[in-house]
């Protein structure tokens, strides 16, 4: 596969974030630049809405933040970008189950292959540079059947003690559908460039993220893509009953758990952390459904269908780790980040003077 050569100018002492036009990338990359540092975000743009994040943190920032149009599969634009930065956030991957379902070559070669060629440019290049990794917790696979879990007040619970603060690092892997495979392998490469290479690289086995900037659909991102289904007033389709279970965690905290991973990485290098809401930001998708009709005053048209594979009935992140490592907590409880997110989608109709329905059909 051939892409085009980045546009190289003046990326010393820049941190690198790759995937810096995404979501989390973009609001991480927004952190760093609000925070005084100059940033690379390296992209391919090939997600809808990356192009409008790109133009936001142009606008935003200026040249503090540089756009760096290129691939993680593409072996010298990596070399080139990384070998020029004093860290790397590497947040760029292929990010849903269903996508790794229809083309699992595919999902390998970026999720895999990519975080390679990252580590490898690091390695060869720029060894003292940190490394932090978006991983997921998509690697404990589906952690619990349906006979390990109970209901209680609408919402799966674990039967099992030793969750009773969320899962925590020690649980085994079990990789479970090819994303789970291909962000488990470079998950295992992450940390092992740390203890092989004493590279300065760090895991973030990230749950439920949400905020502005996402512009979710069915396959990632069911918060942003429930609120804005209802917006739309379209249906939303739940795979399972709703019952399911989640840690939501408002992307400005994830942003700071992020930053202080990289602030603090001389005492945290090698290890892997799970990185979600915890156990207080713990809420079903049922539960999702009734603070959005309460936001919008209308309940939105909700329709079910069978369980997709790899689907987790109950996943809490245990943050106890991250939180005493880099003096971290969660700040933003879900009614609020709701909110945030619909201040968001409401400031951005009156900034393009649209109605909120051509705003999301352009964008989506």
């Amino acid at each position: 596969m051939t892409f085009a050569s980045p546009n190289i100018k003046n990326t010393s002492e820049r941190i690198l974030v790759t995937g810096g036009c995404g979501f989390l990338g973009c609001n991480i990359a927004a952190g760093l630049a609000a925070r005084g540092r100059s940033v690379v975000a390296m992209d391919n743009l090939s997600r809808r809405g990356s192009e409008e994040n790109a133009e936001w943190l142009r606008q935003r920032y200026g040249n503090r933040v540089s756009i760096e149009i290129a691939d993680t599969r593409d072996t010298n634009a990596v070399n080139a970008l990384a070998s020029a930065s004093t860290a790397v956030m590497h947040l760029a991957a292929q990010v849903a189950v269903t996508t790794s379902l229809e083309d699992p070559i595919s999902d390998f070669e970026i999720n895999g292959r990519g975080t390679l060629n990252v580590l490898e440019a690091i390695r060869r290049h720029n060894p003292r540079a940190p490394v932090i990794f978006a991983s997921t917790n998509k690697v404990y696979g589906k952690l619990l059947d349906p006979s390990e879990v109970r209901r209680v007040d609408g919402r799966y619970v674990p039967d099992e003690a030793r969750f009773a603060h969320g899962v925590a690092e020690d649980t085994l892997l079990d990789l479970y559908s090819p994303y789970g495979c291909s962000k488990g392998v470079a998950d295992q490469y992450v940390r092992d460039y740390a203890r092989v290479f004493a590279l300065r690289s760090v895991v973030l086995r990230m749950s439920c993220v949400y905020g502005p900037h996402q512009f979710g659909n069915e396959d990632q991102g069911w918060i942003a893509h429930f609120l804005l289904q209802a917006i739309r007033r379209r249906p939303i389709t739940i795979y399972g009953d709703g019952h399911q279970v989640r840690d939501a965690l408002f992307v400005d905290d994830a942003v700071n758990a992020w930053i202080a991973a990289l602030d603090n990485i001389n005492g945290i290098s090698g290890r892997i952390f799970n990185l979600g809401g915890g156990p207080s930001n713990a809420i079903s998708l049922r539960d999702v459904l009734g603070l959005i009709t309460e936001l919008r005053d209308d309940r939105p048209d909700v329709r079910y269908a069978a369980w997709r594979p790899g689907d987790q009935p109950w996943y809490v992140s245990d943050i106890r780790a991250v939180s005493q490592a880099v003096e971290w907590e969660p700040q933003v409880s879900v009614p609020q980040g709701l909110h945030l997110i619909e201040r968001w989608l409401d400031s951005q109709v009156s900034a393009s003077g649209a109605s909120t329905s051509e705003l999301l059909e352009a964008r989506i």
